[in-house]
């Protein structure tokens, strides 16, 4: 695991890590896109949210930002969908927010950094995925019950189930790869 003394450092290291993250999550978003969520607007299930907030989690907010930011936007042009600014905002936060306990974690395996991990990870899909259901009552012109109940509902319900499961599997494989490496 990377040097975590500075939650808010921001340099090449941050912007590698962040293209990696970005990279995996879009064209993992991509392989999935086709599977729609049934009774949701645009909302597609997406186990590749767990990348998303393993990324922010492992390497700090900004890494998680860009991954979301980028990925979102990579994942949606591969799908040729085109562009949707507030649902690539709305990713960014959820890797961002992650982010912000980096230095709290100090092992991969251990039960109560999987569940700081994974409840910071939920607060993140909570606030990215609503920032992008909202913004979509502007963007697309949807009344605040279909944000909520067509776009936040599904969106959330699907990306907190992926996260409870596949974050934790990501943590103890990434916690058993660093200790072979010695680091």
């Amino acid at each position: 695991m990377n040097d975590r003394a500075n939650t808010w450092e921001f340099g090449t290291r941050q912007v590698v890590y962040g293209a990696i993250g970005a990279a995996l999550y879009g064209v993992f978003s991509w392989a999935t896109n086709i599977f729609p969520l049934p009774a949701a607007g645009n909302v597609t299930f997406r186990p590749a949210v767990a990348v998303l907030i393993f990324f922010g989690a492992a390497y700090g907010p900004w890494v998680g930002l860009l991954a979301g930011i980028i990925g979102n936007t990579l994942g949606d042009i591969l799908t040729g969908w085109g562009v949707y600014w507030n649902w690539s905002v709305g990713s960014g936060l959820m890797g961002m927010i992650p982010g912000l306990i980096m230095a709290a974690i100090n092992d991969f395996r251990a039960r109560a950094d999987i569940m700081k991990a994974v409840g910071w990870g939920t607060l993140g899909i909570i606030v990215g995925m609503l920032f992008a259901s909202l913004t979509e009552m502007f963007v697309g012109g949807i009344d605040l019950s279909t944000a909520i109940v067509g776009y936040f509902v599904p969106a959330f319900l699907g990306n907190l189930i992926v996260t409870v499961i596949l974050l934790p599997i990501l943590m103890i494989a990434f916690a058993a790869v660093a200790a072979r490496r010695g680091r």
